[in-house]
């Protein structure tokens, strides 16, 4: 039974960005890939610098430390587990992102 509102999800690669921003810009796959592998590179090099990049409409990536926690061995149960406190990327959409994909539904097999 499918809801009339549900989406059916799809994986998009790179390489299918690829194609389809230089069907529609004219420009060569190789450059299209460049400024795509350019523009992620700098994304992660600024990350790890600890800066925040914000992308208006878009969304914001930004570092976060979570801190040290106890956790369990599934095959130990009666065992603790220290987890160290680790660096994590979170993304916050931007209000543009948010209300364009407010009403999907994605279906997930």
């Amino acid at each position: 039974m499918s809801d009339e509102n549900s989406i059916k999800s799809k994986t998009i690669t790179k390489r299918d960005l690829v194609v389809e921003i230089a069907n529609r810009t004219g420009l060569t796959q190789q450059k299209v890939f460049d400024v795509i592998q350019y523009t992620m590179d700098d994304i992660t090099n600024h990350l790890a610098l600890g800066n925040q990049v914000v992308m208006r409409n878009f969304g914001t990536f930004q570092v976060r430390r979570t801190k040290k926690k106890i956790g369990r061995n599934p095959n130990q149960p009666g065992t603790d587990v220290v987890i160290p406190p680790r660096s994590v990327v979170k993304f916050k959409p931007g209000k543009e992102m948010k209300e364009r994909v407010e009403g999907a539904q994605p279906v997930i097999d």
